[in-house]
């Protein structure tokens, strides 16, 4: 069940909101002041966020450019203020939607159902491309580009780089890798890690870029 931060002041609306994303399917949750409604989108994980502009405690907008600073959770400005600066300043400030009061119901739900979904489709697109410098990892193309130019990886050179691209930071020794590639039941031995850890790099690293550090004595980690 999507959750939704309501951050209203005004409680006849906020409960109207609230009622109607209840209907529809959302859990939703109220804050009637500014510095509350901020202190909960950062604390917790919320789906969408719906805030007014003039609250207690922190307006609207500056809740959102604080929001910002930190999560890209979706957010709707439901105001009152239905002037061009106003709205504009609030789109600029990172907003994803602007609405005015008074408002069709039927129209929030659609609007939040669309950017939650489109929030989700981001996302997604994003888990399947690793990026690190000017390296790409495309997981759905299958393809490895630097500097925006495709690089041509054989199959176990691929699934050797997206392994520890994925586990950045993680150290694996040569025995480890040769097991999660080529398999507990491969011919061979695991000098081939090295030598395929040596390809990689002369394919993928730049001067300034040294994307797979040799970590003596235990193995090869991704930075």
């Amino acid at each position: 069940m999507k959750h939704i931060l309501i951050i209203e002041d005004d409680e006849s609306i906020a409960e109207l909101v609230r009622d109607y994303l209840e209907i529809n399917g959302f859990r939703a949750t109220i804050a009637a002041r500014g510095t509350t409604g901020l202190e909960l989108a950062l604390a917790e994980e919320f789906d969408l966020l719906i805030v007014d502009i003039m609250l207690p405690g922190m307006d609207g907008f500056e809740l959102v450019a604080k929001l910002r600073e930190k999560k890209q959770t979706p957010a709707i400005f439901l105001s009152a203020k239905d002037d061009d600066i106003s709205i504009i300043r609030g789109l600029g400030l990172g907003a994803d939607d602007y609405m005015t009061k008074p408002f069709n119901p039927n129209e929030l739900i659609a609007r939040v159902k669309a950017h939650i979904q489109r929030h989700e489709v981001l996302l997604n697109t994003s888990r399947d491309l690793i990026t690190a410098g000017s390296l790409a990892i495309d997981k759905n193309a299958h393809k490895v580009t630097v500097g925006g130019e495709e690089v041509a990886l054989t199959v176990k050179e691929y699934d050797l780089l997206l392994f520890l691209a994925e586990n950045r930071n993680r150290t694996f020794s040569k025995d480890v890798l040769f097991d999660k590639i080529w398999g507990m039941d491969a011919i061979g031995d695991i000098s081939t890690v090295t030598v395929h850890i040596q390809r990689i790099r002369d394919k993928i690293n730049r001067p300034d870029e040294k994307h797979i550090e040799t970590v003596w004595g235990v193995g090869y980690r991704f930075n």
